[in-house]
């Protein structure tokens, strides 16, 4: 039977759509903005502004960032490999970390959890960083420079061992080991299938983190054949803002005004493309990751 609703259930109803329409409009309007300036002329930025629809449509920054495809597609390939590898990589060794710290019978899990919350204060330094990725670990211009010094995220094993704890009943490891687990199958049987929300929620945050990356390639990598996407995007700026200052100042007659305004806009679409696409198939266990360990009892 179908239950009737007054009058004021439905104005709040309408109200609270009407906010949430609202709201999503306000957060779509900045990707609207990239976009829509990516599309627009440089000329017609810099006299207009950003505007939803763009005033001069132009492709040029795209042409221009596509100019050598094969370089584009290699950075993309990089990237996406070091994504893929250092997120499965990632989630396997902090998932193993989290669930050792979490068990009350292991004795030392006070000692190393507060090694591990002791780096999140304090650090070493870029120099000390630099020394042993490239003198100790010879790691240098490598894609192990790229994947192996944020395998372990000291917040994201935090972050896990919290997810593990809130998941896994002591009760069921308890049974487990009963009939005859070891610690291995307990991990890949038990833990890991009840723990999916966090390895949902760990995973995209290490995803962004290593999808976002251009700092390692910054400091650890020479040859341009294994710079990541971010990087080769922000050399190109670099280039294109040299260009136009060289252009200017010493009088130089290019064949065409760099579209640096727009390119800056069209490489955001670039980068940010594939991981808003990615977003939509984890976002249900992305919000239950979110809310694991948020209420106890």
């Amino acid at each position: 039977m179908k239950i009737k609703e007054d009058s004021s259930t439905k104005w709040f109803r309408l109200l609270a759509y009407t906010v949430v329409l609202a709201g999503s409009i306000l957060c779509l309007l900045p990707f609207l903005l990239i976009i829509s300036a990516s599309l627009t002329s440089n000329e017609a930025i810099i006299r207009e502004g950003y505007n939803i629809i763009p005033s001069d449509f132009s492709f040029d920054a795209y042409k221009l960032i596509f100019l050598i495809p094969d370089d584009v597609i290699r950075a993309y390939g990089v990237t996406i490999f070091v994504t893929v590898v250092g997120t499965l990589l990632g989630l396997l060794l902090m998932t193993m970390a989290g669930y050792v710290l979490q068990r009350k019978d292991f004795k030392y899990r006070n000692f190393f959890s507060f090694f591990i919350y002791f780096t999140t204060l304090f650090g070493g330094g870029l120099v000390p960083y630099y020394m042993l990725i490239t003198n100790y670990l010879n790691f240098e211009n490598s894609m192990s420079a790229l994947i192996w010094p944020s395998l372990m995220t000291p917040f994201l094993i935090i972050l896990m061992r919290s997810f593990i704890n809130s998941a896994v009943p002591d009760e069921v490891v308890e049974s487990a080991k009963i009939d005859g687990a070891n610690d291995f199958v307990i991990y890949y049987r038990i833990v890991m299938p009840l723990a999916v929300p966090g390895l949902a929620t760990v995973g995209l945050f290490l995803a962004l983190h290593y999808w976002n990356d251009w700092f390692h390639s910054a400091l650890f990598i020479n040859d341009a054949a294994k710079y990541q996407l971010q990087f080769y995007l922000y050399n190109i700026i670099n280039t294109t803002n040299f260009l136009n200052s060289i252009g200017a100042g010493a009088g130089v007659v290019l064949s065409g005004p760099v579209p640096s305004e727009s390119m800056k806009m069209a490489m955001a679409v670039v980068v940010t493309g594939p991981i808003l696409f990615l977003y939509p198939f984890i976002q249900r266990y992305f919000v239950k990751g979110l809310t694991i360990g948020a209420v106890k009892g």
